[in-house]
């Protein structure tokens, strides 16, 4: 087993807690919050120690799971990293790409394990669509959640966008040749609504739109390819796939068929809904870097993905910077 104390006991944190509490492989020895509140309230709930100082926590634990706002990952990571821990990160995984870099080497160098928290990643409709999903050309994602003051300490582009632009990166094998976006701060100081398109060398386009003052929560993302369109929901946990094949002999009568002119072959559209095994992507990942600790087995988000992700949040928010009016003072 592993011995895992986590930093932070907020929303987030207390769900950390409660899982981790789940996971045969880890031992949870305990946590710290600077919030004497918070403190308490996890210690009496979850019925572990509370911990005095971030580096006493440290130097108790084998691996270290850091759930604190993001302007204090650096600080704590680089803490645990330098005495050997085993480190999982929420995302984004540093508050600059500086930072993360620093991390980076000092990763390398301690030879530890270092996963970053993407949880859409380990979202079962992400996995079961990602099947389906070969060279897409256009993707067009939407992220909108209802207003609330967690996260408002960085702009809409790191606290929601960065999801939808990790899940991109990890299906388009393609660099990156054009960037343009916009937005508008209309609560908080930075933007709470951002459009991003990233267009890719291939010729792949992406649309993305992230909002954190909409009516209702959203979380879906679209895939056009060649032969099919894969729409996943990871809200709701659902996938659809449209695949389009040529008719070869009778078309279907119960099929949708298209005809294309020109003396081109019929298309037919089939339609398919796949099973999704619904599952705790939260208490996934979790359980991935216990496994990725105790066999050595390759991280599933690693850090230069985590800043991969970084560094097209931050590309995208200094297109939004050429909008003055974005940045409140």
């Amino acid at each position: 087993m592993i011995k895992i104390g986590v930093l932070g006991a907020g929303h987030l944190g207390k769900i950390h807690l409660k899982l981790i509490k789940e996971i045969a492989d880890f031992e949870l020895i305990g946590f710290f919050d600077p919030d004497f509140e918070k403190s308490e309230h996890a210690r009496k709930e979850f019925g572990i120690p509370a911990f005095y100082s971030v580096d006493e926590l440290i130097e108790a634990s084998e691996a270290v799971d850091i759930v604190t706002p993001t302007l204090s990952h650096f600080d704590c990571a680089e803490k645990a990293i330098k005495n050997s821990k085993h480190v999982f990160i929420e995302k984004p995984v540093t508050n600059t790409k500086e930072e993360a870099k620093t991390l980076i080497n000092l990763s390398h160098e301690a030879n530890v394990k270092v996963q970053v928290g993407h949880v859409e990643r380990f979202n079962p409709a992400y996995i079961e669509a990602s099947k389906f999903i070969n060279q897409p050309m256009f993707i067009e994602s939407h992220r909108l959640a209802q207003f609330n003051s967690r996260g408002t300490d960085v702009p809409v582009v790191l606290d929601l966008m960065i999801h939808d632009i990790d899940i991109i990166l990890s299906l388009v094998k393609s660099n990156i040749k054009r960037i343009s976006a916009s937005g508008v701060a209309v609560i908080s100081n930075t933007p709470d609504i951002a459009n991003a398109r990233i267009e890719f060398d291939n010729g792949c386009v992406a649309n993305l739109t992230s909002s954190r003052i909409s009516l209702k929560n959203m979380r879906k993302s679209r895939f056009f390819q060649k032969d099919a369109y894969v729409s996943m929901d990871f809200l709701n946990k659902k996938v659809e796939v449209v695949r389009i094949n040529e008719v070869k002999g009778i078309p279907d009568p119960f099929a949708v068929t298209i005809d294309p002119g020109e003396g081109k072959p019929l298309k037919q559209l089939n339609f398919e809904n796949p099973d999704i095994k619904d599952t705790n992507a939260i208490k996934v990942e979790l359980e991935m870097f216990a496994k990725s600790i105790l066999h050595n087995d390759p991280i599933a988000v690693t850090i230069e993905d985590g800043y991969n992700a970084l560094d097209i949040a931050y590309a995208v928010i200094d297109k939004l910077k050429l909008s003055p009016s974005l940045f409140q003072d």
